[in-house]
């Protein structure tokens, strides 16, 4: 009985997680080590990097943090030793590379390995795991984002993760990275913000029209399920078409390769979640207030500006967040006709064989995805909260 009780006191979560954590740090590398960029590595575990002082401070705070995440029900401490770790993690990973590096060395790559990227996942869970159950406020877990994102800007800004493959990428690419990240936001906010100006009156249309609501929706449900690949592939043909016997259309930009048809396939794949929200939203509002808004005088049009959009504006927004961070993924897809972005660094990776190109398309894409998850969550909660 004793030990029925004791194990139901073992954070399940936690067991899992201490799980993967142990079993990729005994078998996955924790660095691969490659005399250049295309060449095979050389893995070590970081149980071979222990001769190092601060590979041994990490292996004992990753003890602390395993202990934390199985027994500790404080959660304030167990975000406090996962924060702790999660940085060790990083300025281990920085530090080992360094020492890895030949002498003089300008070709040699430094790569993270599996045992890292799993150590990274499992303590931001951890992490996670604790900021639910500490119950933040919206804007609360939106400055615990900065914060995180402030801790990781000052290391990279200490160069402690120069000598890494992927800060070699950015290095040889820094002025092409930034001008991709400002096309990637570009194409991705653009889309959104086209996609909410046709979506959220053809969603008012469909609510008021409900003979016309079906035909709507499964025609955009039709469109969703045709590959991203494919939807661009189909657009190159009619915009080429337009571009070269609309000589206005050409010289706005309009080609069929490019940015045009991506950012077209973008608003056309952000439809469906913003229409069929702005319906839900709507339907979802109580008659009664209606009525009583009809009652007081108000005319149609003031019913739906002061009072069903105030109060179907969470569920459009959760419409809008779903968008976003799809359109984030998507545009990387985009940079196969030509249309820019992280994805990129992400094909030209995988076209040279060099894994650490791939990342540094991939990576920050991640980060943007998250970033906007999070924050548009936060926004929909505080505004419910404000409403309840």
């Amino acid at each position: 009985m004793e030990d029925a009780l004791a194990v139901r006191r073992v954070d399940r979560l936690g067991m899992v997680l201490v799980a993967g954590g142990l079993l990729a740090a005994a078998s996955m590398p924790f660095i691969i080590v490659k005399a250049n960029r295309i060449a095979a590595g050389k893995p070590q575990l970081l149980t071979q990097l222990l001769a190092q002082p601060v590979a041994l401070a990490l292996l004992i705070l990753l003890v602390a943090t395993a202990l934390a995440a199985l027994f500790l029900r404080n959660q304030l401490v167990r975000l406090g030793i996962a924060t702790l770790a999660i940085a060790l993690l990083i300025i281990t990973l920085g530090l080992v590379s360094t020492a890895a590096t030949p002498a003089g060395s300008t070709v040699a790559r430094i790569t993270p390995g599996g045992s890292f990227w799993v150590l990274l996942a499992v303590i931001g869970l951890v992490i996670s795991d604790a900021l639910v159950k500490l119950q933040l406020t919206p804007w609360l877990r939106v400055a615990s984002l900065a914060l995180y994102a402030a801790i990781l800007g000052v290391i990279l800004k200490s160069g402690l993760l120069d000598n890494l493959s992927i800060m070699k990428e950015y290095a040889n690419n820094a002025d092409k990275f930034w001008n991709e990240a400002l096309g990637h936001v570009f194409l991705s906010l653009g889309s959104v913000a086209i996609a909410i100006v046709l979506a959220l009156p053809l969603g008012i249309f469909c609510y008021w029209q409900p003979r016309l609501r079906a035909v709507v929706l499964r025609g955009l449900s039709l469109v969703q399920t045709i590959p991203s690949l494919a939807l661009f592939g189909i657009l190159m043909l009619p915009l080429g078409y337009i571009a070269t016997h609309v000589p206005f259309a050409a010289a706005i930009g309009i080609q069929g390769i490019g940015t045009a048809p991506a950012l077209v396939a973008l608003v056309i794949y952000s439809l469906l979640p913003i229409v069929a929200n702005t319906v839900v939203g709507l339907a979802g509002v109580d008659p009664s207030v209606r009525d009583a808004a009809a009652g007081m005088g108000l005319t149609r049009r003031q019913i739906l500006t002061g009072i069903d959009l105030p109060l179907a504006f969470p569920v459009i927004l959760t419409g809008i967040r779903i968008v976003l961070v799809q359109a984030i993924g998507l545009v990387t897809v985009a940079a196969l006709i030509g249309g820019g972005g992280f994805g990129l660094f992400i094909f030209q990776g995988i076209g040279q064989t060099a894994n650490d190109l791939v990342l540094l398309g991939a990576v920050p894409t991640v980060f943007l995805a998250f970033s906007s998850a999070v924050i548009l969550d936060a926004v929909i909660d505080s505004i419910r909260g404000q409403s309840a």
